[in-house]
């Protein structure tokens, strides 16, 4: 979607991304191709301390890994070897984790790379669905664009429900756990759909999206404020986190073909009061969990950096939000991105709570900066 930024904060907002663009590619992604990178493995290091050394392995997950596949898929042509990191992943997502006796993908290995958690969940195949249609659109390999097709047809076959969505997770031979659907797994499944539409013509993904969208309305969304609730409707201990409203938010107005649905009108509607009890007006922190009850109370205050990356970037497709792309990007540079790489946690009081960088966050960031540099196109 075209945008227009006023003059007065162009200047400003251009120099400060392109600050957090060289941090990015100075500082975060080499984390990644040196200190956070088991070359013996070919695995990304689950997450790596603040001295950059690894955090000692108890496991890899194929989510991490298919996080990763994704950020280098989206550095080619920009990083130096970012396709030849790109391509180990990819292998190493097939060699670690494929299941090639009931097909799927494991949740996880462990240090020495034998199975461990070897249940077969949704958003480690959303995540591999995802990242595959980035990688393929970059190199156009035959094998990827197979895996990609592979986890559709398993996603479609064994985890679909028949009314739209989707299990959680599944025992390895597909048995049933009775987990149910659940909000985060399905958000990241519509993401892997846009990505594979972007890619390629694909009427029977385009219709699971759809059919996915419009059971999330019907199943998830609060008939009074609008936001999507974490489990469906009527589920004992419920919540909602700021930090999904405002993901799934960019997600549908950046679609073409999800913009004006119902599942966008309840979010584009709810946003204002995500914005009021999510976000701290002081400072711009994203609030990790709010309940819907007591006029949206916070269950915890803890705020966490994905969050405001989906903040912001959710920020840059709204109308007349010049001003708050500027404020919600410094707040970023000042609270969460350090001279060493970033800070995951702060506490309700604003203190740093994990020291640690998770492999997976560098998806968030560039997501996050890719939408910004859209914006700023």
């Amino acid at each position: 979607m075209p945008h227009a930024c006023r003059s007065t904060t162009q200047p400003e907002l251009t120099a400060l991304f392109g600050d957090v663009q060289q941090h990015f590619l100075n500082v975060i992604v080499p984390l990644w191709q040196g200190p956070g990178w088991n070359a013996d493995m070919a695995l990304p290091y689950e997450a790596l301390d603040a001295t950059h050394q690894p955090l000692p392995a108890q496991r890899y997950r194929a989510m991490a890994c298919a996080r990763q596949l994704y950020l280098f898929s989206s550095l080619i042509g920009v990083v130096d070897n970012a396709d030849v990191r790109a391509a180990a992943l990819f292998r190493s997502l097939q060699r670690h984790f494929h299941d090639a006796e009931h097909g799927g993908w494991f949740y996880s290995i462990d240090a020495q790379g034998k199975p461990l958690d070897v249940r077969k969940d949704l958003y480690t195949h959303a995540f591999i669905l995802f990242a595959c249609a980035h990688f393929w659109q970059k190199s156009g390999d035959p094998l990827v664009e197979s895996t990609l097709n592979a986890a559709l047809e398993i996603i479609g076959r064994r985890f679909a429900t028949g009314d739209g969505l989707y299990e959680a997770c599944l025992e390895r031979d597909w048995i049933t756990l009775q987990t149910g659907p659940l909000q985060n797994p399905l958000m990241h499944l519509a993401e892997a759909f846009l990505a594979t539409l972007a890619v390629r013509e694909d009427p029977q993904t385009q219709k699971a999206l759809l059919e996915l969208c419009t059971a999330m309305h019907k199943h998830f969304v609060d008939p009074q404020y609008g936001v999507l609730m974490e489990k469906p409707l009527g589920a004992v201990d419920n919540w909602y986190e700021p930090g999904h409203q405002f993901e799934w938010y960019f997600l549908l107005q950046s679609s073409a073909l999800l913009r004006g649905s119902k599942l966008h009108g309840a979010l584009d509607r709810a946003f204002a009061f995500t914005e009021q009890y999510g976000v701290l007006q002081s400072c711009g922190a994203v609030r990790a969990m709010l309940d819907l009850e007591g006029d949206g109370r916070p269950r915890d205050s803890t705020q966490r950096i994905w969050a405001q990356a989906e903040y912001l970037r959710a920020l840059t497709l709204r109308a007349g939000s010049e001003a708050v792309v500027l404020r919600q990007l410094q707040a970023l540079r000042q609270r969460f991105l350090h001279a060493g790489g970033w800070h995951e946690c702060r506490d309700e009081n604003g203190e740093v709570s994990r020291k640690d960088m998770p492999s997976t966050t560098p998806y968030h960031l560039a997501t996050c900066y890719s939408g910004l540099a859209e914006y700023l196109r």
